[in-house]
């Protein structure tokens, strides 16, 4: 299997990675879909979303967009192009309006949130992603542990700083001030 390959560190250390060029062409021309993203050169499979992943995002989109000062805008899995990946966030803040972006994706964004239901060794690894990016805030919610983890002060390598937040803790936003989170009443 496919799986038992890349368990090997050797396997690992051969294989090409793709640029983000060639990821687009290849999505032009047919030869993957629109279930993958591809993350450090390597095209992932995205996971089904279940009903509770749908509905968080919907929430989160929501409450963003009625907080979110003019200049900025709220989106649902819409691509970042970073130098060798080029995730999907479950919902993402851009500056601008969607109208800058008719003839290319962002490059990065204000703040990020990634819903981790069966995703969470991905969505962790996406901190370096995101962080690369210049992307200012990255949230992972984790609903069936209670958690949300917040990233913030991104440098060339990660995150300089992780707070970990329980289901009744008040999360604040350090970009957008009026945007606070309790998991507890999200998930109410």
């Amino acid at each position: 299997m496919i799986a038992d390959v890349l368990d090997s560190p050797e396997a690992r250390q051969t294989v090409y990675p793709l640029s983000v060029s060639f990821y687009h062409e290849a999505g032009k021309l047919g030869l993957i879909g629109e279930e993958v993203e591809l993350l450090d050169g390597v095209i992932f499979k995205k996971m089904p979303k279940s009903p509770l992943h749908q509905y968080l995002a919907r929430k989160l989109q929501r409450l963003l967009a009625a907080l979110v000062p003019s200049g900025y805008f709220v989106d649902r899995e819409s691509p970042i192009t970073c130098v060798s990946s080029e995730p999907e966030p479950d919902v993402a803040v851009f500056t601008g309006s969607s109208d800058d972006y008719q003839s290319a994706h962002p490059t990065t964004a204000e703040l990020v949130i990634e819903i981790s239901i069966s995703t969470q060794q991905r969505d962790r690894s996406k901190a370096a992603v995101y962080a690369e990016a210049g992307v200012k805030e990255y949230w992972i919610i984790e609903p069936d542990l209670n958690l949300v983890t917040l990233h913030t002060n991104p440098q060339a390598t990660g995150y300089a700083t992780r707070q970990i937040f329980t289901a009744q803790d008040l999360v604040p936003s350090t970009i957008f001030p009026a945007f606070t989170l309790r998991l507890a009443d999200l998930t109410a």
